[in-house]
């Protein structure tokens, strides 16, 4: 158990390390639950709340809901989709009113003590109505996520992932618009209940002023 651990620590400090060459722009404080239904041992529906809390952890920055399902091929393939709604904070510190829908294709591959998980995301966001003459015009993401996570045959489950985001109908060489790298653990009380705690960096790319985030996250998982 101890050496996921150590091996995810040593991830975290050399990833540090390298991003703090530039400014630290924010500190902040993500929270979430997910509830999930299994409707059939294959098929599943879910409903996630989520608060992201930046400005060092003193403002409420994001807010958003998934309600979606998924759907299990055999032990590898999934396949997902989900509708969000989202506050998103302005300067006025009012919210805008955000829409967006995405698409889930994952592939689980297991060799032990590790599994490997990627996970294609196609995304597709609308700013709210009337607030420009872009808002009806969707920003168009595709996200790849790696996964890799450490079986310790205990109720912990020590992972790192990295994340990158694509936009799309813009030059390939501006696609690339945000990064993240992640470690953390989850824990299992049981069947039905699991917590996640896990230590985020964010970084815009193809920004003048690129902003870089250092995140705590918690959240709270309930199935059944």
């Amino acid at each position: 158990m101890f050496r996921p651990l150590r091996t995810i620590l040593l991830f975290s400090l050399v990833l540090t390390g390298h991003l703090l060459k530039a400014q630290v722009n924010d500190a902040g404080l993500w929270m979430s639950v997910c509830i999930e239904k299994k409707i059939t041992p294959a098929l599943s529906a879910f409903f996630t709340e989520e608060i992201r809390l930046n400005e060092n952890i003193t403002e409420a920055g994001t807010i958003f809901s998934d309600i979606g399902g998924k759907y299990q091929f055999g032990k590898r393939f999934q396949v997902g989709a989900a509708y969000r709604f989202t506050l998103k904070r302005r300067l006025d510190d009012s919210y805008e009113h955000r829409n967006s829908w995405y698409l889930d294709v994952r592939y689980r591959e297991k060799i032990k003590p590790v599994s490997l998980i990627l996970r294609l995301r196609y995304q597709s966001r609308y700013a709210e109505a009337y607030t420009s003459e872009t808002a009806g015009i969707p920003k168009n993401h595709i996200r790849a996520k790696l996964t890799v996570k450490f079986d310790t045959d205990s109720k912990f489950e020590p992972y790192v992932y990295t994340e990158t985001f694509f936009r799309l109908s813009v030059p390939a060489a501006e696609s690339l618009d945000l990064v993240r790298w992640c470690a953390g653990v989850e824990y299992a009380f049981n069947r039905m209940h699991m917590i996640d705690l896990h230590y985020l960096i964010q970084k815009e790319m193809n920004v003048k002023n690129p902003v870089t985030d250092y995140v705590i996250g918690l959240s709270y998982q309930f199935s059944f």
